[in-house]
């Protein structure tokens, strides 16, 4: 007779006394867990009754397991099979990789079933996505725009909706999906189950949540707002353009002694991001970016080597760095302060996860301070200050330059060699011109699929032909001479 590991036990006296069907707690098994996280133990009996459910829980705390669960046990008892072009459970991210890793999760937990998981999001050929869903699929993971397309496409329904996810409600207000959120809601069936989860709950989030649930269940797993209890926060007080050497001189050190294994660098822009990683290449740092502005090829490769340890340092905006759920991330540098607060406690949150300690540095030039203190009420803690390294200036002087031109994998595909093209050609250099941070922005949108450009924080912009004299031609604009 087969001796149990002490997990085994573990997992089957817990996950069996909640009834879920055998093909899952045999995944579970599998997997080796250790012991169910706190929102798993508060969330899945009730997910199992069928209540609604109002969760409060950063990403990282075990929340995917928590619906998905239950959720699969609720598909494969009604053994029912999809109807073509629709889904059994949809389930809502901001993200692409946030999307993908749902996914992913749920394959697993589903692998003993028979059970369909699909993934749709922008930056791939719609075309292709919809093959998949002519059939039918009983889990479907998507993200706002591309699933909008696609029931525009007529290439899916959700009158066959019976179970509901909306996962990072606060970024998905962040990245202005209010009105694409209130299209999904008007064209799901009344008679459902909803689950709600957002890192933190203020009015707006709360507001929006009564759309979705009724009489939700509430589950709160840490009080709002608060950091990560295993980060030591420091922060250093800089100029804004002494900042990239400090960056530089951090990693160089900390990646030679071995203290730095993975590490995050947040930035508020994307071109903030690239300008970053090409001092770090010209430095011997192996980095690289991830942000809207890249193809999705481009996003799988950095997060791939991010991952794998061959790319220690990936450089990212807080709307691309959602969906980053990578263990054994040892340092985040928030290379620019977040204006906005609730941002901070979800950068931090990439490291010291899974019991792991962790460390967050923050750069604070002058005119961030305000939103410094701000962060400072918001957590109700205030960062270690640390001096700037002996002899920095001497060091930052030593540093090399970079090439104007992105490096390696981060060149981007449209900054070409050869006239008008950045390679040379007259009036434009290397992508750096409005017109050519305007047209990426676009082809960022269409890869969302909502058709709109947006800034780094996710709003809306509005695009004006430029004038010969580079004024905006709209009214009262002043014309050339």
């Amino acid at each position: 007779m087969r001796t149990r590991a002490p997990c085994e036990y573990l997992y089957l006296s817990y996950f069996s006394d909640l009834g879920l069907a055998e093909p899952i707690t045999r995944a579970l098994t599998s997997k080796g867990y250790d012991e169910p996280t706190p929102i798993q133990r508060q969330a899945i009996p009730a997910l199992m009754e069928g209540r609604d459910l109002l969760g409060i829980a950063q990403t990282g705390t075990g929340k995917t397991a928590a619906f998905a669960l239950p959720s699969i046990h609720r598909l494969v008892e009604a053994d029912k099979r999809p109807q073509p072009a629709s889904c059994r459970m949809l389930v809502l991210s901001p993200t692409r990789e946030l999307a993908a890793q749902i996914a992913d999760n749920m394959r697993f937990y589903a692998k003993n079933t028979r059970l369909q998981v699909q993934c749709i999001f922008g930056g791939v050929p719609a075309g292709k996505q919809a093959k998949k869903l002519v059939a039918g699929t009983d889990v479907l993971v998507a993200t706002p725009g591309r699933l909008l397309d696609l029931i525009d496409q007529r290439a899916l329904t959700l009158r066959d909706v019976e179970i509901f996810v909306l996962d990072e409600a606060d970024q998905m207000m962040d990245l202005g999906f209010i009105k694409p959120l209130t299209r999904v809601a008007a064209l799901l069936p009344q008679d459902r189950q909803s689950l709600f989860f957002s890192a933190t709950m203020p009015d707006a989030i709360a507001s929006l949540g009564k759309r979705f649930i009724k009489n939700p269940v509430k589950v709160e797993v840490a009080p709002q707002s608060t950091t990560a209890e295993r980060v030591e926060q420091y922060a250093i007080h800089i100029d804004q353009s002494e900042k990239q050497a400090l960056l530089t001189l951090s990693l160089m050190k900390g990646i030679e002694s071995g203290e730095i294994d993975r590490t995050l660098v947040f930035t508020r822009t994307k071109h903030g991001a690239d300008r970053v990683v090409r001092h770090l290449v010209a430095a011997g740092i192996n980095a690289a970016a991830i942000h809207g502005n890249k193809t999705q090829a481009q996003r799988i490769r950095a997060l791939d080597g991010f991952r794998d340890g061959k790319v220690p340092v990936l450089v990212a905006t807080d709307i691309a760095a959602r969906g980053i759920d990578v263990s054994g991330v040892s340092h985040v540098f928030n290379f620019e302060i977040p204006n906005v607060p609730e941002q901070y406690v979800h950068r931090i949150g990439r490291t010291a996860r899974a019991g792991a300690d962790g460390v967050a540095i923050s750069f604070v030039a002058p005119d961030e301070k305000p939103y410094m203190r701000d962060i400072e009420r918001l957590t109700k803690n205030k960062p270690a200050v640390l001096p700037i390294p002996e002899n920095f200036v001497a060091n930052a002087a030593k540093l090399p330059k970079p090439s104007r031109a992105p490096a390696g994998a981060e060149r981007n595909p449209d900054a070409r060699g050869g006239r008008g093209r950045g390679g040379g050609g007259r009036g434009r250099s290397g992508g750096g011109s409005k017109q050519f941070e305007d047209r990426q922005q676009r082809k960022s949108a269409e890869n969302r699929g909502d058709g709109l450009p947006r800034d780094d924080m996710g709003r809306k912009r509005r695009f004006r032909p430029k004038g010969a004299n580079g004024v905006g031609a709209h009214k009262g604009a002043v014309k050339a001479r």
